[in-house]
């Protein structure tokens, strides 16, 4: 019995460690040993990226370790490569397989906000794939139209494209709102609500209601904050309104 009790408190302790720091477990095949892979955060300006850690390739693989207070986006920059890996860090098992050849197709997974950023970020594909179909399917007889000058091929394209452009708009834009309604534990949640806290057109009362359905972790963020602030503002009266005084109705 004593060797079951020690058993469950050693789990117990295990799990409690591994979700109180992250690892990033990377496999780079192709990548030659000695190559540094730099993990950058945004820095507090929001203004550029600024590196946190790195490490080496050995062997096809790498591996970052560390603690964070809350999820936050981060990217992986190794060297050599053109472009960046966007992920989510947050402490918990994330993995990275490296597309040495499409930066842009590595793979993440590990984490809840990692599956469901990579799950989001396929719906939203989707849902864009006519654009890009479109732009592809065009981009020849656009060219050909322009260097001719042929204002009437030039007008019809655009004004398809447009409307094309609006419909994956709203598309886009409903999509965004029903997951933050229907994740309220999820980080990509809050950035949408935090995005949306930014756009003078959405009512307040909507941000509210959506803000309060989160998770109170989410709420208590560096993020959760920026909205609770935007809220807390949008309550307050507007310039050169005036109160009216007490037990005299509002005009």
């Amino acid at each position: 019995m004593k060797k079951i009790i020690l058993f469950l408190t050693a789990t117990a302790l295990l799990t409690s460690c591994s979700k109180d720091k992250y690892t990033i477990s990377g496999t780079a095949k192709g990548f030659e040993n000695g190559k540094t892979v730099v993990l950058e955060a945004q820095d507090d300006k929001g203004m550029g990226l600024i590196p946190v850690d790195t490490v080496k390739i050995e062997d096809g693989k790498f591996e970052i370790k560390g603690k964070v207070t809350e999820p936050a986006f981060h990217t992986l920059q190794i060297e050599g490569v053109q472009g960046k890996i966007p992920f989510i860090l947050e402490n918990g098992e994330i993995t990275i397989v490296v597309n040495k050849d499409t930066i842009q197709k590595s793979k993440i997974s590990g984490t809840y906000n990692n599956d469901e950023y990579v799950k989001f970020n396929e719906e939203i594909t989707k849902i864009q794939k006519p654009l890009m179909d479109f732009q592809n399917a065009n981009m020849q007889k656009m060219q050909t139209a322009q260097q001719t000058k042929d204002t009437a091929v030039i007008n019809s394209l655009m004004k398809e494209y447009t409307k094309i452009q609006t419909e994956i708009g709203n598309t886009s834009k409903n999509k965004y709102v029903d997951y933050a309604n229907t994740h309220p534990k999820a980080f990509i949640s809050l950035l949408i609500i935090e995005g949306m806290s930014n756009d003078p057109t959405v009512d307040s009362k909507k941000i509210e209601t959506m803000f309060n359905n989160l998770e109170a972790s989410l709420k208590d963020s560096k993020h959760g904050k920026n909205v609770k602030t935007k809220l807390a503002a949008a309550k307050q009266p507007s310039v050169g309104a005036t109160a009216a005084p007490t037990g005299t109705p509002a005009k």
